[in-house]
């Protein structure tokens, strides 16, 4: 394919999941959801199931204000929503990490509300030593037995192993276009970019993997751009709306790198292939994973986007601050002051997930461009 036909497969994706959702359905496919940030996909693949994404939507709350209270995180407020008035119809279940206060109480909200899809909680440890990996293990065996129930037969290590495999593969291309699309960022600009990361949520890894091969290589046939705009950073749980990001490209910024939960995050390591328990390995990736919902005693994330800003030539950072994200709010002023020391400045947005204007946003942007030089 060309490649702006590729990248317009991958847009469609990412703005239609219900879409995307009954296409897979009409194929006769069973479907999970797979809450943010970590649930574990790779059993779901296995099982021969297809994950899909659920992280909310552009939506005003009304159902689910009978269950959690103005100040809940936004992505679950609006995926309780969308479970609650029919739009997740036709999952077969839903796995959700109880990676927060928020998160916790969303499986019994979930449980009350939507009975006809089941929902399969897995909570994950705080304490990341070998303990805390084994407890993981045993909370992946407890999952793999209740999607056991759902598909209708064994998980096998064999299936576990392959589906490993298509993970891995899908995190080593993603890697790889992230770095080459900061050499045509005349292309990929901040709206394509996040659509290109976004539509991997809404379909099967490997067809995922297939297309987004396809796009590095026709990017490798094109020439470098040379860029002269101001490049930045985007660290946070999502960068959402669509129009945040296109203001973004209306004054002349490049996304040049992304800590972001919805995209880069998910891919910062491969699991270990072919030794030994893959239960057990697929568990350890907990482990070394750099984010605010996992503790992080020696905040190693603030180091890893500094030597992102270093490695990228960031000019500036934005952290956007998903809205009454205590965890996210917390990790923000370390990250400000490291950035600061090394002279790339920073713009703490609030995000949120209910339609509105973005004019406010828009003049703070402008403002922040013209910062930058």
């Amino acid at each position: 394919m060309e490649l702006q036909e590729i990248l317009s497969q991958l847009a469609w994706a990412a703005q239609n999941p219900r879409k995307m959702l009954e296409v897979q359905l009409s194929q006769g496919k069973k479907v999970v959801g797979c809450f943010p940030s970590y649930t574990p996909e790779e059993l779901v693949d296995a099982a021969g199931m297809v994950p899909f994404g659920v992280w909310g939507a552009q939506t005003e709350p009304y159902l689910a204000k009978k269950y959690l209270p103005v100040f809940a995180c936004p992505i679950l407020q609006s995926s309780l929503e969308m479970g609650l008035s029919g739009k997740l119809k036709g999952l077969s279940a839903v796995v959700i990490p109880t990676l927060c206060d928020t998160f916790r109480c969303i499986t019994q909200d979930w449980l009350a509300g939507v009975p006809d899809i089941p929902m399969i909680p897995v909570s994950y440890p705080q304490n990341r030593t070998d303990a805390g990996i084994r407890f993981l293990r045993y909370e992946f065996e407890t999952v793999k037995g209740k999607l056991e129930a759902i598909c209708g037969h064994p998980i096998t290590e064999a299936d576990l192993e392959r589906s490993i495999c298509v993970y891995n593969d899908h995190t080593a291309v993603m890697r790889e276009f992230v770095a080459i699309a900061n050499e045509h960022l005349d292309v990929i600009d901040p709206v394509t970019r996040h659509h290109v990361m976004k539509s991997a949520w809404f379909m099967s890894k490997a067809e995922h993997t297939r297309l987004m091969r396809e796009l590095i290589s026709a990017l490798k046939a094109a020439p470098p751009h040379c860029f002269k705009g101001r490049r930045v950073l985007l660290s946070g749980i999502a960068a959402e709306p669509d129009g945040l990001l296109q203001i973004l490209a209306d004054n002349n910024m490049a996304v040049v790198g992304d800590d972001l939960a919805q995209e880069s995050r998910q891919y910062m390591s491969p699991i270990p292939e072919g030794v030994g328990d893959p239960l057990l390995r697929l568990a350890g990736k907990w482990r070394g994973q750099l984010c605010s919902l996992a503790h992080d005693e020696g905040k190693q994330r603030v180091d890893m986007l500094v030597d992102m800003a270093q490695v990228a030539g960031a000019d500036g950072m934005i952290f956007c601050q998903m809205k009454f994200c205590d965890p996210e709010e917390y990790d923000y002023p370390l990250i400000a002051r490291a950035l600061k020391e090394i002279d790339v400045p920073t713009l703490c947005l609030e995000v949120d997930q209910q339609p509105g204007s973005t004019e406010q946003v828009r003049t703070r942007l402008q403002t922040f461009a013209e910062m930058l030089g």
